[in-house]
């Protein structure tokens, strides 16, 4: 009898674990190393290895604004092991901008919500600005106009700019960038004057190597308490950020509830929040998978109106 039931033990924990043991389980990064969703993507990977006993590899694949990473994550096998931290804007932006291989709502499954956070407008230190409203003042006069950053064309960065520019009747000279790291890395330089910083240039703002301004959300940010939201200035502005883990549509149930279950493990350890706020002040995000598939319809719609009053398209 002992000896059956350890034979029923050692099966049943071998195919409890199956599903992910083939070979490692890579999560795709549509940006290059450093900006958020890397740094998030880094610290699941090193707990959910530890958790399932397995290898889980981060692979960045930036261009195309997100493109690239959300068409090689839907091509890939449905079977678990090709999962994609992808940004809102990646997932509900980006069909309205441009014309895409595959169709964001139908080709991805969504797994988990990771963090969810808000921008800080940020300058260099040499402009001559120590809160929003100079900064508006300033942006008004300045010829030529100054120069902004952005994690690249149709970004969260830049429509969150260009809905601003709409609200304050300022012109801004918009520079693209392929992602957040390398906009911020040059508005610390002085090449460009503004950019909308995310959780991951948290160091910068630390250290003065950037100013910070406002921030973009609803609510003041708890670790920015002092700055303002733009919203307190022209109410009803507000841009928030979220990111999330994906897969290829037509995942087993039975995979995707095992992913789902392992993952949120991961997202509600004590070391990981505190890694992801240490390393940029990102909090984990947690919702069921209704709420999360609302979260996505949601935003689909509402960035369809602000894209069309913009007047953005890209190709």
């Amino acid at each position: 009898m002992k000896l059956r039931m350890l034979v029923f033990l050692a099966v049943f924990s071998t195919a409890a674990v199956a599903q992910f043991s083939a070979r490692p389980i890579t999560i795709i990064v549509p940006i290059p190393p450093g900006g958020a969703p890397d740094i998030a993507a880094r610290v699941i990977a090193d707990k959910l290895s530890q958790n399932i006993g397995q290898p889980v590899v981060v692979e960045n694949k930036a261009g195309a604004n997100g493109n690239i990473a959300n068409e090689f994550v839907a091509r890939a096998q449905p079977d678990g092991h090709t999962l994609g931290l992808l940004a809102d804007s990646q997932i509900t932006v980006n069909p309205h901008l441009y014309r895409m291989p595959i169709d964001t709502l139908r080709d991805l499954a969504p797994v988990v919500t990771v963090a969810a956070n808000q921008f800080v407008l940020t300058v260099n230190p040499s402009l001559p600005v120590r809160n929003f409203p100079e900064f508006i003042a300033y942006a008004k006069t300045a010829n030529p106009p100054l120069a902004y950053a952005s994690g690249g064309n149709g970004s969260q960065h830049h429509l969150t700019m260009e809905m601003l520019k709409r609200r304050a009747g300022i012109n801004l000279l918009h520079v693209p960038f392929k992602g957040g790291a390398p906009a911020a890395a040059a508005t610390v330089a002085g090449d460009t004057a503004a950019v909308w910083s995310g959780s991951s240039n948290a160091p910068q703002i630390k250290a003065g190597r950037l100013r910070p301004l406002a921030v973009s959300g609803a609510k003041r940010s708890e670790q920015y308490p002092e700055l303002p939201t733009i919203g307190e200035f022209y109410p009803g502005f507000e841009n928030s950020i979220w990111l999330g883990l994906f897969g290829p549509a037509n995942i087993p149930q039975e995979v995707l509830g095992k992913l789902r279950a392992e993952l949120r493990k991961v997202l509600e350890s004590p070391d990981v929040k505190q890694k992801m706020n240490a390393a940029g002040g990102l909090d984990p995000y947690l919702t069921t998978p209704e709420e999360f598939s609302a979260l996505i319809r949601r935003d689909y719609e509402k960035y369809a109106k602000v894209v069309k009053d913009i007047g953005i398209k890209l190709d």
